[in-house]
Parts: C-alpha cells; sequence; structure tokens
C-alpha cells in the first residue's frame, strides 16, 4: 500500500533562496546580457502613434417626416416602408467590414504624408518603402524574400494598368494590405452604438489622416449601402418620368395641332377624333403628374435612407508614441532573463531544492 501511494514532491525555498545566492557571478553576467538585449530591443524598435476616431451613428426610429412621407406614398399605392430597418450590415458588423480586402485596398490610393514633410506618397508607397523595421524581424524577412526568390514564379505581376485588383493580390500588395489591417482596429460598444476606429502608425501625422480617411471610408460605404436600392428606384423612375413627359407632350402637340387644323369643321367623325385626341392626352398627363409624385417621393426616400454619423471624437495628431519605455523593456527583459536562470539552477541543483515524500 505505501509503495503504490504517489510520491509528493516538495519545494525546499530556503535552499532555493541559497542556490540562488550562491549563484551571484552567473546571475549577474544573466542579468546583464538580458538588460543589453533588453536596451536593443527598445532602442530598435520603431516608435508607432495611435489616433483615433469615434462615431455615434444615426438610429433607426420613426419620426414625423417618415410618417408623411409613408402617408404621402400610401395615397398614390406606392409601399414606403420608412422606418423599418432591414439592413444586413449593422454596427457590430463594421469592424469585419473594415477588415475586408476590399476596404483595406481601397485605403492604397490615399494620399498621405510625414510629420516633418519629409515624404509625400500615397499610402501604399509609404508603407512599402518609408517605414522602418525592427531588427530582429529581418531575419524573418530576408528569409522571407529568400523562398520567394526560389519559388517558382506563377507569372502573375499585377493589372497591366497599374490598378489593384482585390480579388487577385500580388505578393507585395498582400504584404501590405496584411499589414494595414493589423495597423486598423475598430470597436463598437454595443450599449451606446459608438464606433471607435483606431489606426497605428510610425508617423503621427500619418495616423491621424489615416484615421480620418477610414472614418470617411466607413461612412461612405455604409451611405452606398443603405441607399442603394433607393437609388435604384429613383434612376428607375426618372427613366419612367421622362417616358411620360414625352408621351404627354407628343399627345398634346397631336391634339393642338389637330384642332387647329380642323378648328372650322363641324363633322361628327372630326369632332370625335377630337375627343379621343384629347382624351388620350388628359390620360397620358393624369400618367405623367402621377409618375411625378413617385419621383418626388422616390427622391425623398433616397435623403430619408442616407445615414447621418455624429463625430464624437474627431483624430488629431498624437503627441506621445504608444511604446513601452526603454527602461520599462529593459526591466522585462532582467526579469526574464532571471526567471530563465532560476529554472536553470533548479534543474542543475534539483537534489538540493526538491524533496521527494
Amino acid at each position: 500500500m505505501e509503495e503504490n501511494r504517489k510520491k509528493k514532491i516538495d519545494i525546499d525555498i530556503f535552499a532555493l533562496i541559497r542556490v540562488i545566492r550562491s549563484d551571484k557571478l552567473w546571475m549577474g553576467i544573466t542579468l546583464f546580457v538580458a538588460a543589453i538585449i533588453g536596451l536593443a530591443v527598445a532602442f530598435g524598435t520603431p516608435k508607432e502613434y495611435r489616433a483615433s476616431v469615434m462615431l455615434a451613428p444615426e438610429t433607426a426610429t420613426s419620426n414625423s417626416l417618415t410618417s408623411n412621407i409613408s402617408s404621402l406614398a400610401s395615397m398614390v399605392g406606392m409601399d414606403m416602408d420608412f422606418g423599418k430597418s432591414s439592413d444586413a450590415i449593422y454596427p457590430e458588423l463594421y469592424p469585419d467590414l473594415m477588415q475586408s480586402t476590399d476596404f483595406i485596398v481601397s485605403l492604397f490610393p490615399i494620399i498621405v504624408e510625414t510629420k516633418d514633410g519629409s515624404v509625400e506618397t500615397d499610402y501604399y508607397d509609404y508603407l512599402k518603402n518609408h517605414t522602418r523595421m525592427a531588427w530582429y524581424n529581418r531575419p524573418k524577412d530576408w528569409l522571407a524574400k529568400l523562398v520567394l526568390m526560389l519559388k517558382k514564379d506563377d507569372g502573375y505581376a499585377g493589372s497591366a494598368d497599374g490598378k489593384v485588383n482585390p480579388f487577385r493580390l500580388t505578393k507585395d500588395q498582400y504584404d501590405i494590405a496584411h499589414s494595414i489591417g493589423k495597423s486598423l482596429n475598430c470597436t463598437v460598444d454595443k450599449k451606446t452604438s459608438v464606433i471607435t476606429i483606431e489606426v497605428t502608425d510610425q508617423d503621427p501625422l500619418i495616423s491621424a489622416t489615416m484615421a480620418d480617411s477610414v472614418r470617411q471610408r466607413l461612412q461612405a460605404f455604409i451611405t452606398d449601402y443603405r441607399t442603394q436600392k433607393a437609388r435604384n428606384d429613383l434612376a428607375y423612375m426618372e427613366n419612367l418620368f421622362a417616358e411620360a413627359r414625352e408621351q404627354y407632350v407628343k399627345a398634346r402637340q397631336q391634339y393642338a395641332s389637330f384642332s387647329d387644323t380642323n378648328q372650322d369643321l363641324l363633322l361628327q367623325s372630326y369632332k370625335s377624333k377630337q375627343d379621343d385626341l384629347e382624351n388620350d392626352m388628359q390620360l397620358k398627363y393624369n400618367a405623367y403628374t402621377q409618375i411625378y409624385e413617385q419621383l418626388q417621393l422616390s427622391r425623398a426616400k433616397v435623403q430619408e435612407r442616407t445615414p447621418a454619423f455624429t463625430v464624437v471624437q474627431s483624430a488629431s495628431v498624437p503627441l506621445k508614441h504608444i511604446n513601452k519605455s526603454k527602461l520599462m523593456v529593459m526591466m522585462m527583459a532582467m526579469f526574464l532573463g532571471f526567471v530563465l536562470r532560476v529554472f536553470i539552477l533548479m534543474w542543475k541543483r534539483r537534489r538540493e531544492i526538491f524533496i521527494i515524500g
């Protein structure tokens, strides 16, 4: 029974302290090397700045304008579902939308300028040719380029006209898009529906510029999405209105021409023909006026469906970087070095430290 009992392993804290105190030399060397590595990492990491924008989208609520337009629409036999929200893209999906390839690619041609004015180019070129890379990431980058050189080329070099095809990105375009995706952050407060957009970049002015640009593009995308059907209906009604107006003008001209030509004739056949033309002109006029009313309602619907965003906090150029202080990085490296050295000592001198009972 006693032989089959599980062995209990305890750590002798006092023995561990004695072992650590007896290892002052190597512990000091370890901490010194860790401090050097920590400072190297701190100085070699490019500074990053973060700018943010806060938006409050309108809520889909019914108001007096909605009720009035719906009432007018019902009078002419149209079903205008104002105030009924059936959007497939709601604020909680905005973060996923901003991570989509189409949205990120639309940020490539934005013109940006560094704070010191030394660089003014589009965002894609800036990220590709004018950003710093941490020294500890260079070996991985060199290895990736070497593998790409050795890898057989698939023959695709992008669009001939220089435009970016989101459906098929080149390796450089994919890397830049992936980098932009990591620098973008969008959160939505479920209670207040406030949207917070954050952009991180190595230049403070560019981070603020891109935060504001991302806000504008998000608003434009949502506006286009929410008004797409209304705009299509408006275009259709404008075509119908143009056709109805042309038919009415033509019928009016025929009636006027026939009346002027046969003004003094008393034959019943001519009067019947005149009545037919007058009735046809009246029908065309009624259709023309009804379509005109529907056209005005369609224009009102486009305006009704256009969302409004309130900028709670606009973008501003950050003054301080978000990197951890060099002292903090050095202390963290020294702590990790201390923990690593303690584990090595616990393994080497485990007979003194561990008590097996």
